[in-house]
């Protein structure tokens, strides 16, 4: 049973998780519309920022867990949305000075305030019993259900806020947004490592990069991310193609972000009573399925059901994922770890919504949903493989 003072600060989480992936939707849905409305004739870069706000991400991963080892979550989460409120100015800016270099920076920034909030599924981690952990997670994970209507619906709402400047009131309430942020962490209590956990000593990487239980969680959450960014990035552009309209669009991400963290409130109960690896076996059968409604055709519900796939199978790939990664390190070597997942996983990320616009615009929605397949079957072979693993040898992974 969870103490209250555990249970307090995953529910603060999750309201901050609630808030910060507000501010990813209503980029998901804004910014590849925005590049190409600020884009020439040429439109291959309409998801360039998107690629940039994912390359900030990557960039800044490892430097904000080290940073927070020193000064804390708190300080550390403070940071992120100070980075948050900045990036928001900076993309208003760009609205109106109707530049693309301009936006990329604001997303570029946006991307290095998301390295820190990404942590906040770990802060939880750190605090609960080991038998709470995949539950803290979990629950963290599920804040992001607000964001699936209050996103996507603010992005509606304020895209013509500044009207003539379309755009421009979505991107000032990325600012508030992150002020709301900066202002709840501050009552955020995570202790520091006691001196009983940091003279346990730390291994070397390489030698915790060995276990098969982190080969397992690295590549669940590395494809599982990947895929869904690869797909949701390029559905604005997809449904823009096929006629639909921004409002149109909207929803369909709104409904994408909702499935990507309503099953929050029960993957940690899953994963109690199924196991881990079930769970992600699970998610990337239902990855699979997204690509399989695309291929299907491109009505409006085509693209509704295939980004509800896409989030729910990320949310059982990259919760279990983070959950199975959980197991693998002591307390004193967790930022290092955490910090090579996330650099791992957000190069992956990067690197797909950079190809998403590329492909979308030279070789078609077609291909990006062809491309998903491979990617995920890996991930359902390399559970199928560590269950076999454990089967053989009882130890558990972490244990090596």
């Amino acid at each position: 049973m969870a103490s209250n003072s555990v249970r307090r600060n995953v529910a603060l989480l999750a309201v901050c998780q609630g808030f910060f992936m507000s501010v990813q939707s209503m980029s998901a849905a804004t910014t590849p519309l925005a590049a190409h409305m600020l884009l020439g004739v040429d439109k291959t870069l309409a998801t360039f920022p998107i690629f940039l706000m994912q390359l900030g991400i990557m960039v800044t991963t490892i430097p904000a867990s080290f940073l927070m080892a020193r000064i804390g979550r708190r300080g550390g989460f403070t940071v992120g949305a100070g980075i948050g409120i900045v990036s928001g100015i900076v993309s208003v800016n760009a609205i109106f000075a109707q530049s693309l270099q301009m936006l990329c920076v604001g997303t570029f920034l946006q991307g290095a305030s998301t390295a820190f909030a990404w942590y906040f599924r770990f802060a939880a981690a750190d605090a609960a019993e080991p038998a709470y952990r995949a539950k803290a997670i979990s629950l963290v994970m599920a804040g992001g259900v607000v964001a699936g209507i209050l996103g996507p619906q603010t992005a509606k709402w304020t895209v013509d806020w500044l009207s003539p400047f379309t755009f421009a009131g979505v991107y000032v309430m990325v600012s508030i947004y992150s002020v709301i942020v900066a202002l709840l962490v501050q009552t955020l209590r995570i202790p520091p490592l006691s001196q009983e956990q940091k003279s346990e000593g730390a291994r070397p990487m390489r030698e915790i990069s060995r276990q098969p239980a982190f080969k397992v969680a690295l590549i669940s959450s590395m494809c599982g991310y990947g895929v869904m960014t690869l797909v949701m990035s390029a559905t604005p552009l997809a449904m823009m193609a096929c006629g639909f309209q921004f409002g149109d669009s909207a929803t369909v991400i709104q409904a994408h972000v909702v499935a990507m963290f309503l099953p929050s409130f029960f993957t940690g109960h899953l994963i109690a009573r199924f196991g881990v690896l079930q769970v992600i076996v699970t998610g990337a059968l239902i990855q699979v399925g997204c690509a399989v409604i695309n291929l299907s055709g491109i009505g409006l519900m085509n693209f509704m059901v295939a980004n509800i796939l896409v989030g729910l199978g990320w949310n059982f790939a990259y919760v279990g994922g983070t959950t199975l990664l959980t197991s693998t390190y002591r307390p004193a070597e967790r930022a290092k770890v955490q910090a090579s997942h996330d650099f791992l996983v957000y190069s992956t990320t990067a690197s797909a919504a950079g190809l998403s616009g590329v492909l979308q615009a030279q070789a078609g929605w077609t291909v990006i949903n062809m491309a998903a397949i491979p990617l995920m079957l890996m991930v359902m072979g390399a559970a199928l493989w560590l269950m076999h693993y454990q089967r053989r040898h009882p130890q558990p992974a972490a244990a090596e």
